[in-house]
Order: structure tokens, then sequence, then C-alpha cells
């Protein structure tokens, strides 16, 4: 049985098809390609590094011409910035959502814990932290987010030490001296993986809060004392 004229027949309900025979490609929207662009741009930076990262490769993955990119971008260092302030705000907001216990130990696990889980979570834009910046600027960098760490918790530390009789001023040191470890140890595991995340926090802490809390007014050093 045939049907009706007019009627809705299987071959009227398919999509209408080009004379080429394939399928036309939906269009995105300017604020979706340019999503697509910066995602397709932190999975080559963050394996190739700026230098080896070329417009060519980012378009080609695209599947647009290139003036599509410098349209969006202006070039590569503009994708890069994009790419690196978007990690740099990410990283930020994780740490500082994190930073919500009382005491100093649990800050610190927190604060550790955190930068595990986000190079577990987001390893290509870690990965795109920790390379070099060609921009050569000292902010939009992982040093400037570690920076930023530091800053937070150095006033953590200062009413620490106030609380213990310790010179508050030595804070900042003590800060820098801390997120650097936690920071230099999340560039070792990132490669690693192992021991699991939960373990080197755990480390890390034991390192720092038994050192912290036995230190010394007045540290010096053998070698000097000696002489």
């Amino acid at each position: 049985m045939t049907d009706a004229p007019g009627g809705d027949s299987t071959a009227g309900r398919r999509r209408a098809v080009p004379a080429s025979g394939k399928p036309s490609r939906i269009r995105m929207s300017a604020a979706q390609r340019r999503e697509q662009l910066i995602s397709i741009a932190r999975q080559i930076f963050a394996e190739r590094g700026f230098d080896a990262t070329s417009i060519e490769e980012v378009a080609s993955r695209a599947k647009v011409s290139k003036p599509v990119v410098y349209e969006h971008f202006g070039g590569k260092e503009g994708l890069y910035a994009v790419v690196v302030d978007r990690e740099v705000r990410s990283l930020l907001d994780r740490i500082t959502t994190a930073l919500t216990a009382g005491h100093p130990r649990e800050l610190l696990e927190q604060a550790a814990l955190t930068l595990l889980t986000y190079i577990e979570e987001e390893t290509s834009g870690f990965r795109v932290l920790v390379r070099e910046s060609p921009l050569m600027s000292a902010t939009g960098n992982f040093s400037s987010v570690m920076n930023d760490v530091a800053h937070q918790v150095e006033h953590i530390l200062g009413a620490e030490f106030s609380s213990r009789g310790y010179d508050p001023k030595l804070a900042e040191l003590y800060s820098q001296a801390l997120v650097g470890m936690v920071a230099l140890t999340g560039r070792w595991w990132l490669e690693v993986r192992k021991p699991r995340k939960e373990t080197v926090a755990a480390h890390l802490v034991n390192l720092a809060w038994n050192g912290l809390s036995h230190l010394e007014a007045k540290p010096g050093l053998i070698t000097v004392r000696g002489r």
C-alpha cells in the first residue's frame, strides 16, 4: 500500500540531505566557537608547550580556517593568555573555597589536597600552568598563582606565630617555603601519580606541621655556630 499524497511518509520525515550526499554541519554561534577553540588550544598547549603550538594545528583540529582563530584571539599569544587566565582563576577559586577550616593544620591539609585534586582532575590545565610562560610576565602563570596562595597562608601563619611568641614578620618567609614545597611536590606527582593523593597530602602536612610545631625561636646554622 502506497502513502497517500501529502501523507507523513518516512521519506518525508528524513532530514534533508544536500546534493553532495553529506549531512550539513550545524553552525556554531560565536560564543560556542570561542569555547571550542579555547578547549582545543588548552589541550595542545598542554601537550606541546607554547613554542611548538601553531595556529594552524588549532584551526585544523577545530575544522576551521586560520582567520577564524585570529578573529577571536588576535593570534597565538592572545589565545594562550585566555587559556592561562582561565586556569589561574580556576585553581585560585578552588583553593580559596577550600580554605574554610579554623585550625591551621586543617588549612594546610585542605590546601595540599586541593592542589593535588586539581592536578588529578585538570591535568591539561596544570601542564599549561607549569610550563615556561612566553609572555615574560610575573602574572598569569603558575608562579603567580602560588604567590597568591602564599599570601593567604601568610596571614594564617602570622596569627599563629604571634600566639606562639615567634616573630610574625617571618610569616612571609615560611608561607613561601610551605607553598613552594607543596607546589614542587605537585609537579613531581603530576608525572608519577603514586602514592595516592591523600597519602601525598598527609606526608606533606606531616613534614610541614610537625616541623612548624617544633620551631626554634631563633634558629641558626650549625656550620656557622661551629666556627
